[in-house]
């Protein structure tokens, strides 16, 4: 017995470690973080846009694991993050303000609403489970709405508070500790998520996506994997709801909206699916312009939000995150490409020959 459970711990120390070094951070992750460095101490009036687009990152990337990972088709995951949301603002109102047991509790309910949906969801496939996912998240709103003496209806959760984060870090009216809050939840779940798609489980699930039918051959339990998957969402989904929750003090109905599940998919096709960075990237640019242009033009910003993304997919079809990869690549080609030699002249092909015939 003694030989086995160190022969154990190194098998699975096997596992873990090639997640690890398939994907390691690199120089965009690195000016990733420092723009969000840089955002906290030279954009202090900003501050509170910065925070919203944290959470709608950690929002989008919890959509990306589902849609561009696992290939399953949703127009209802606003189901998670209103779900978390309201979670998140009763726990705060009945239970405990602590932020950090309140995004605990967001995202085990979030979890819980996507393990009963997707059961009934996952079942089917195509244009049914589009269906399916927008009659849930439908019939979770008009919970919502119905149930006023618990959410309030259209006038929104309201009368909690949340206490310092740590019992430490109070929130102020500037935003400082609620962006610095969600910067660290979205640290958190970005690693979570790298890890999870470079893992075995996460390859898994990735074939899945490719070819559902092989993976059932080869011996892999399709379903349990895509719920499992599904569920994870859900939960990362009910995070990223749970921190709207806390920083704003209020949650709106408009949380289970069909409008915020297609706001969130726009993003994802900004950005590029089945990359995180893709996630990141369009979750920053759909925010920072909806903001910019509604300011401009507050009636027609829809519209210029339309046309871009109608370019987008005409001229970059996989996102702005391909992009930026076919932009690196080309860099990489022309710094390695070999310098060009010079053709040698007259006079060096008369030195050549002289030298060839002079014993």
């Amino acid at each position: 017995m003694s030989h086995t459970k160190p022969s154990q711990a190194l098998a699975g120390a096997a596992q873990v470690a090639p997640a690890l070094r398939r994907k390691r951070l690199g120089m965009l992750d690195a000016l990733l973080l420092l723009a969000a460095v840089a955002t906290y101490f030279f954009a202090d009036l900003y501050l509170a846009l910065a925070t919203s687009v944290l959470i709608m990152i950690i929002f989008a990337l919890s959509l990306d694991l589902v849609q561009g990972y696992c290939g399953i088709e949703t127009l209802g995951h606003a189901a998670f993050f209103g779900s978390g949301a309201y979670a998140a603002g009763l726990f705060a109102l009945h239970v405990s303000p602590n932020p950090l047991l309140g995004l605990v509790a967001g995202a085990v309910v979030a979890a819980l609403v996507g393990l009963i949906t997707g059961i009934v969801v996952l079942r089917v496939s195509g244009l049914t489970q589009i269906m399916l996912t927008l009659a849930c998240a439908t019939l979770l709103y008009e919970a919502g709405n119905i149930a006023k003496s618990i959410t309030m209806g259209d006038d929104g959760l309201t009368g909690y508070s949340i206490s310092p984060v740590l019992g430490m870090f109070e929130f102020d009216i500037y935003g400082h500790t609620a962006y610095l809050y969600a910067l660290a939840v979205l640290l958190v779940v970005y690693l979570l998520t790298q890890f999870l798609v470079n893992s075995p489980f996460g390859l898994t699930v990735q074939g899945i996506r490719e070819n559902a039918m092989r993976m059932s051959l080869l011996g892999v339990r399709v379903g349990l994997r895509r719920l499992m998957l599904y569920t994870i969402a859900a939960a990362l989904a009910g995070v990223a709801g749970a921190l709207s929750a806390q920083v704003n003090n209020i949650v709106a109905l408009d949380t289970l909206s069909f409008t915020l599940s297609a706001n969130v998919l726009v993003m994802l096709a900004l950005g590029g699916t089945g990359r995180l960075y893709g996630a990141v990237l369009g979750a920053v640019v759909f925010m920072v312009l909806s903001d910019r242009i509604a300011a401009i033009d507050p009636t027609n910003w829809l519209a210029a939000l339309g046309v871009l993304l109608i370019v987008v997919v005409r001229f970059a079809p996989d996102g702005l995150i391909g992009l930026v990869d076919r932009f690196a690549a080309r860099l990489r080609r022309s710094a390695s490409a070999p310098a060009a030699v010079p053709a040698p002249t007259e006079n060096t092909k008369a030195t050549t020959t002289d030298k060839e015939v002079t014993p």
